[in-house]
């Protein structure tokens, strides 16, 4: 059913990705899918690394950590821009045609008041996503 899933990545937010990486995993190992991860880096990223090169790098040992964990295959695709806060959510729908998926599972946090007034990323995706988008909360 699935070929390609397709998982926007963080690694700010590592730890709450892995109920959703999970899932992601899953559905992979179940269709025999490919899966890549996905980040949008730049700017400053003082939490992470402090050059576009270093993050990609540590999204690759982070999507090996996956594929030895889950016994898959786990790609990593990072795109560098000038502001992440800004362009997230274009590159995020141009990476899926850019690996031609056909599905992204992505982790969310618990919605809030916030929300009434600004979307998520996971929102606006599935809002302008030509594919499905499985929205998987860490929470209970």
């Amino acid at each position: 059913m699935y070929q390609h899933i397709m998982v926007p990545v963080d690694l700010a937010e590592k730890e709450g990705l892995h109920k959703a990486v999970q899932v992601a995993a899953d559905l992979a190992l179940h269709y025999g899918a490919r899966m890549t991860l996905v980040s949008v880096s730049g700017g400053l990223q003082g939490k992470v690394s402090h050059s576009h090169a270093e993050y990609g790098r540590r999204l690759a040992l982070y999507a090996d950590e996956i594929a030895a964990e889950h016994g898959i295959h786990v790609d990593s695709l990072n795109y560098g821009v000038p502001d992440p806060s800004v362009e997230v959510d274009q590159k995020l729908i141009q990476a899926i045609d850019d690996l031609a998926a056909d599905l992204v599972v992505m982790a969310s946090h618990q919605p809030g008041w916030v929300e009434y007034f600004i979307n998520s990323h996971g929102g606006r995706l599935a809002s302008h996503a030509k594919i499905s988008v499985f929205v998987v909360r860490e929470g209970a």
